[in-house]
């Protein structure tokens, strides 16, 4: 075993097998198996089972076998050396010299194409012509997790996109390039490719304006048996491809330029992306069969727990219940519809998925379906929760292994499982659980003390608010906050757009000292539970400070000694070598005093008990 570093990827392990009776030294693990190795697992003299490789050609005639999907079944301390005595094998079933995969006689000078690094993914998907799906954990294969299924048993037909027929693709389009890859198999050292693939998202197209000038885009996604891809198109190419390219239709790619992916603007599995150009070919094909609808890798809902804030996620679970469509108006003043659902897998784990706008008014929780999510991001609030993005794909009753798994599992067990909700914190209306503390417990219990931050909801009263600096002059783009810069002669600039601008917008950064029966304690509020607590927008407030002092004055004094419902979120922090417990305000609510009656005596009964 050898590994062949590379600069700009991940690297690559060449490898030489035997069966005991013939050795061969043109094996190339691929990208998304690179953990067996560097964890140990993998190693000389260990016995394994090839359960899937990809034979690719080279210019000479030689062929590389790319290992796809393996399973270790001994370790080499358990199978004890080396077994039997093997030749070595050749193409023509002849034996040859003996190969040494650190030889010059197998590792030519140049590079071939699969000896390059490729797209970092684990391929462990199965599809039923139409879906692949897959678990994230890392465990060697062997010790499978029970949402982890085997391309080799879920898959009712066997693809394989080196059969697909040249004359097919020719008679698509006279003179189309003839070799057809795989996603896995692309790598930027390769010229003459072409790969068969179903488009599985696509974006509007998008106006973009820097120091370089300015210009229009789009970008679409696409998956084949072994994994997926983006590819972006700009200006003239947007003219070109975007009414071809239809979301769930089959094309023939070529000649598109391949990069290491931005990961800053793609979430998929993939190491590498694509751009468009004026060589390009984009060409619809007919046949679809055996390449997956989408392409999933399905975490554990219980594992989100130890997932970082604005991870996107693929997540499968039952609708356990799901929440009428309410309306709400976003900073931008539009109004959009939002549906909350709660998920539960065979973890026993419940988390709270939003779906927004169309996805939202048009989902139908009755009979409890499976509900797939591909794309969604993960948050901190009130604990782990999950949004449906735009980019985000939501499948219901998908027909793929996991959720028919799923289903029996509920069906039987799951229905009656005492769950325990990721999702701490809901509306107040929700009648969810809320994890009600006074200030005192806070400290008396510690709380964000721990590697994650906790959450908890208050009853208090604000005993004063810090006018001085709660105001801020911010980037008037949309999505951006940052502070800009006021260049002294009419505009203003912000560092992050790396742009000037004639105006800006006001944002509040409010430093409030709540207080209750036992304790005080100073909470943060941004902008939206900033304005909620002082009663007016941002912008008034600026108008104010600078045209009427004495009635923005007014402002904070009002705001003082109000109670309302503080939910926060608690974590200790060092700022400037100081260990400092930081408590965030995330939502300000009005006290429903039934409600809250109801709570004191429901706790007056709990402890006369």
């Amino acid at each position: 075993m050898r590994m062949v570093s590379n600069g700009s990827g991940p690297p690559r392990f060449r490898l030489m097998m035997s069966d005991s009776r013939h050795s061969y030294a043109s094996f190339l693990l691929a990208t998304q198996l690179n953990h067996l190795p560097e964890e140990n697992l993998l190693e000389p003299n260990c016995v394994c089972k090839v359960k899937k490789a990809v034979r690719n050609t080279m210019s000479d005639g030689r062929f590389v076998l790319v290992v796809v999907d393996m399973e270790i079944l001994q370790s080499a301390e358990e199978a004890g050396g080396k077994i039997g005595d093997p030749t070595p094998y050749n193409t023509e079933g002849k034996t040859s010299p003996q190969q040494d995969p650190d030889s010059s006689a197998s590792v030519s000078a140049s590079p071939p194409p699969a000896a390059v690094p490729g797209p970092s993914y684990r391929n462990n998907s199965s599809h039923r012509g139409g879906f692949a799906g897959k678990s994230t954990m890392k465990v060697p294969p062997m010790n499978a997790s029970p949402m982890k299924t085997s391309p080799m048993k879920t898959s009712p037909m066997k693809f394989s996109p080196m059969k697909v027929s040249p004359m097919k693709a020719a008679s698509t389009s006279p003179g189309y390039p003839p070799k057809v890859i795989s996603i896995a198999q692309l790598n930027p050292y390769q010229s003459k490719w072409t790969i068969r693939a179903r488009v599985t998202n696509k974006s509007s197209i998008r106006n973009w304006s820097n120091s370089k000038g300015e210009g229009k885009l789009f970008s679409f996604e696409i998956v084949d048996e072994s994994g997926e891809i983006r590819i972006t198109a700009f200006n003239k190419e947007v003219d070109k491809y975007y009414s071809l390219v239809e979301q769930g239709k089959v094309y023939y790619i070529t000649k598109a330029t391949l990069k290491v992916a931005n990961k800053q603007y793609s979430t998929l599995n993939n190491d590498y992306e694509m751009t468009l150009h004026a060589q390009s070919s984009i060409v619809p094909c007919d046949d679809s069969q055996g390449i997956p609808a989408v392409h999933c890798d399905f975490v554990p809902i219980a594992e989100l727990e130890n997932r970082d804030n604005n991870d996107v996620v693929d997540v499968i679970g039952v609708c356990k219940s799901a929440e009428d469509v309410s309306r709400i108006t976003t900073k931008s003043s539009r109004e959009v519809s939002k549906r909350a659902l709660s998920l539960i897998d065979t973890t026993g784990k419940v988390v709270t998925a939003t779906l927004w706008g169309e996805e939202a008014e048009k989902f139908d929780g009755s009979g409890q379906p499976v509900v797939a999510i591909k794309g969604a991001r993960l948050s901190d609030f009130g604990g782990r929760s999950l949004s449906v993005l735009f980019s985000s794909t939501v499948l219901v009753n998908p027909d793929i292994p996991e959720a028919f798994r799923l289903r029996g599992w509920f069906d039987q067990e799951g229905y009656k499982l005492n769950s325990q909700s990721l999702t701490e914190t809901r509306s107040s209306g929700s009648g969810a659980k809320t994890n009600w503390k006074s200030l005192s417990d806070v400290k008396d219990e510690q709380m964000g003390h721990g590697e994650k931050a906790d959450y908890f909801s208050c009853v208090a009263t604000v005993v004063y608010t810090r006018k001085e600096n709660c105001l801020y002059q911010a980037c008037p783009s949309d999505g951006c906050n940052k502070k800009v810069i006021d260049q002294q002669n009419g505009f203003y600039r912000c560092e992050k757009c790396n742009r000037e601008f004639p105006n800006f917008k006001y944002r509040l950064l409010l430093s409030a000292n709540l207080a209750d029966f036992g304790d005080n304690q100073w909470v943060t509020c941004f902008q939206e539970t900033a304005e909620v607590l002082l009663g007016h927008s941002a912008d008034t407030l600026g108008q104010l400070r600078d045209t009427d002092e004495a009635a923005f004055d007014e402002v904070f004094q009002k705001a003082n000694f109000t109670t309302h419902i503080f939910k926060n979120r608690v974590k200790l922090e060092t700022y400037n070598d100081e260990v400092r417990l930081k408590v965030t305000a995330l939502e300000v609510q009005p006290i429903d005093h039934r409600e809250y009656s109801r709570r004191l005596l429901s706790n007056i009964r709990k402890l006369a008990e």
